[in-house]
């Protein structure tokens, strides 16, 4: 039986998975000069939702489902081109199975934690996290879908001194946005693994690359 307090606490801010010291590619949006305000920043939210978002989405969708958290880990890897950004996914894997695993201990949980000991995939962590709380594949990709804008909004938030308000305003106006997103990734997690979105953003790839390499950042990635 689906929870909806067990969403609550999963998408939360402050379910302590490591995500608020990341900026999801909005640092050096912001340094290039391609986030300078509210409209933006949604832009840009609007174009990582529809790509990386959705295929975070959809591979976290599947893990709740209950497919092959292992095979899932292994397409997450296909599906992440950049070195820098599989590095970042595993660490908040990581960071979010210790969260998930004091919180909803499950044997899945535990298997996966074992199998990857660096770190599994985060969305496939997150998935399954999920798939324990009680939650189903479209609470799962909802989560990663919101997580996919909310975290870069806070971090321009920071980064610009851009209004607060300004800041959930665009989250709210990607709503629509963000339940077609999760509602996609659901389906096909329905589908199977091969049938999962591999939709990429190539210049969040690159953005991640030369990141990586500053001696001075405020956020992990």
């Amino acid at each position: 039986m689906t929870t909806r307090a067990a969403l609550l606490v999963l998408a939360d801010g402050r379910f302590p998975a490591g995500g608020h010291a990341h900026s999801g590619g909005a640092e050096p949006a912001v340094k290039a000069g391609r986030i300078r305000n509210a409209q933006d920043l949604a832009e840009f939210c609007r174009g990582r939702l529809h790509t990386s978002g959705l295929t975070a989405a959809a591979l976290a969708a599947a893990a709740a489902h209950g497919h092959d958290p292992l095979a899932l880990d292994e397409a997450a890897d296909a599906r992440t081109p950049s070195p820098a950004l599989r590095t970042t996914a595993r660490k908040l894997g990581r960071q979010m199975m210790r969260a998930a695993r004091a919180t909803w201990p499950s044997p899945e949980l535990t298997a996966l934690a074992e199998a990857r000991p660096r770190g599994a995939h985060q969305p496939v962590v997150l998935g399954l996290t999920a798939r324990a709380a009680g939650l189903g594949p479209l609470d799962a990709a909802h989560c990663v879908a919101y997580e996919s804008v909310s975290g870069p909004a806070t971090a321009v938030v920071r980064l610009l001194s851009l209004d607060p308000f300004e800041a959930t305003a665009v989250l709210a106006g990607l709503a629509p946005d963000l339940d077609r997103i999760a509602e996609q990734a659901s389906e096909a997690a329905q589908l199977g693994i091969d049938s999962l979105p591999a939709a990429s953003a190539p210049l969040l790839d690159i953005s991640a690359e030369a990141h990586a390499a500053w001696p001075v950042r405020l956020f992990a990635s």
